[in-house]
């Protein structure tokens, strides 16, 4: 079957005519404050790609609070502040974190009447102890390895209207879950869920995350670039890790740099590619639209699902 049926295709150029607006209300300096370690973005990205983006978003929005409305009037009941939840997926080095943040500044900029929270899953991963407890530190990532029980209740807590929700959040720079710092979500119009896992299936479970979600984006890549991209980052980490004895990174910034890219290839090889073909590209299909990336971030074609 051909996994293209159930979507139209665009080109970039033919996707900015439907909304084409210069009015960005950014600059290249906000966009790089923004970006990931070896992302890439513009303010023509803006322009083409992700304020028509934010367009459909909004018309998607209204429709959502348009039947808000009229299914409190039929039920002859006062409507609830329902929020309304985005999920953004992808492999790991996609540029996932950068198109996220990106999203939640231009709806605060063109739904200035609305609070527009963003989080990570990646917070719902079990603590390093706990992965080793497991036995499973080297499937980080994997469907296993996140407390799938805590994040259906957050979800749930916050789709219910409850006030500061927190979220466990997760350093890069550690490598591990800060269970002292959490993030607060307290009542936001809507939420921006980022994760590698955010559109994967339930396995053993009634519910998943996807179930609490009403619009979804999956960022696609060549796997083949996206590993360049990954070693690319890995590159900018151990380049940022030598003078933070506290960073993960550190002992590979200071050791052989020839050895760490080799491990860092193993782990690519082992775990995340793995992981992307096993349990995270076949979520593609599952989006709303999925944006294509091409050599140096650039999204080349847009998908949108039909109906």
């Amino acid at each position: 079957m051909d996994e293209w049926m159930n979507y139209e295709q665009f080109d970039r150029q033919t996707w900015h005519s439907f909304f084409p607006t210069d009015s960005v209300r950014l600059t290249q300096g906000n966009l790089d404050e923004i970006k990931s370690l070896n992302d890439r973005i513009s303010i023509a990205d803006v322009q083409d790609v992700y304020l028509p983006l934010i367009k459909l978003i909004q018309l998607r929005y209204q429709n959502f609070l348009e039947w808000q409305m009229q299914k409190a009037n039929f039920l002859q009941r006062s409507a609830i502040r329902v929020p309304y939840i985005i999920g953004i997926a992808g492999s790991v080095a996609v540029g996932k974190s950068t198109i996220a943040r990106l999203i939640s500044i231009l709806l605060e900029k063109m739904l200035p009447d609305k609070r527009v929270a963003l989080m990570t899953t990646d917070g719902f991963l079990y603590p390093n102890a706990e992965l080793q407890r497991r036995g499973i530190m080297d499937r980080k990532g994997f469907p296993e390895s996140y407390d799938m029980e805590k994040l259906l209740k957050f979800l749930n807590d916050v789709k219910a209207g409850e006030p500061r929700v927190e979220v466990p959040t997760y350093s890069h720079q550690v490598y591990d879950v800060l269970p002292d710092k959490p993030q607060v979500i307290d009542r936001p119009d809507i939420l921006i869920v980022e994760g590698i896992n955010t559109l994967q299936l339930p396995s053993n479970q009634q519910l998943y995350i996807s179930d609490y979600f009403d619009w979804s984006l999956y960022v696609d890549a060549d796997p083949d670039l996206i590993k360049q991209w990954y070693l690319q980052r890995f590159e900018m980490l151990l380049d940022t890790a030598f003078t933070d004895p506290s960073n993960y990174y550190y002992p590979y910034s200071q050791g052989d740099r020839e050895a760490a890219f080799a491990k860092a290839k193993d782990v690519w090889e082992s775990v995340d590619l793995p992981n992307l073909q096993e349990f995270i590209l076949p979520t593609k299909s599952r989006a709303d639209v999925i944006l294509h990336k091409t050599t140096g971030h650039l999204v080349d074609w847009l998908y949108l699902r039909r109906g």
